[in-house]
């Protein structure tokens, strides 16, 4: 099995920074596609930022220049730098990844979830 686990959330004021970090463990044959999402109340989860394996990443126009997302492949983690942050990224983050696995003898991709942790920003 695979799990992922994420830190790093918390309240902060408008204009305050957050690092979001994300570690995946168990039986792990590589990663490809990391991300990370965000869920407002009352909103579908949205991609917020994504990273490739060899680090290319993309991001939604409405944090570019603000949010860096960066990967560690050889800790399998996966982290987003918040800055400047805005009442409007109030939300729950969750990070994802697409991990390749062997079950049953046949290497396959699987695509997995954190929990979830909140992010609020407010005065």
């Amino acid at each position: 099995q695979v799990q992922l686990v994420e830190s790093g959330g918390g309240l902060v004021q408008p204009g305050g920074s957050l690092r979001l970090s994300c570690a995946a463990s168990g039986d792990i044959v590589s990663i490809n596609d990391m991300g990370w999402y965000q869920q407002a109340p009352g909103k579908p989860r949205e991609l917020v930022a994504a990273i490739s394996s060899s680090g290319r990443t993309n991001y939604i126009d409405s944090v570019k220049g603000r949010f860096t997302i960066s990967r560690d492949n050889a800790k399998n983690t996966v982290s987003l730098q918040m800055n400047s942050l805005k009442p409007e990224d109030t939300a729950v983050y969750y990070c994802n990844a697409d991990v390749s696995r062997v079950v049953v003898g046949v290497q396959r991709t699987y695509h997995y979830w954190g929990q979830g942790t909140q992010v609020t920003v407010s005065s």
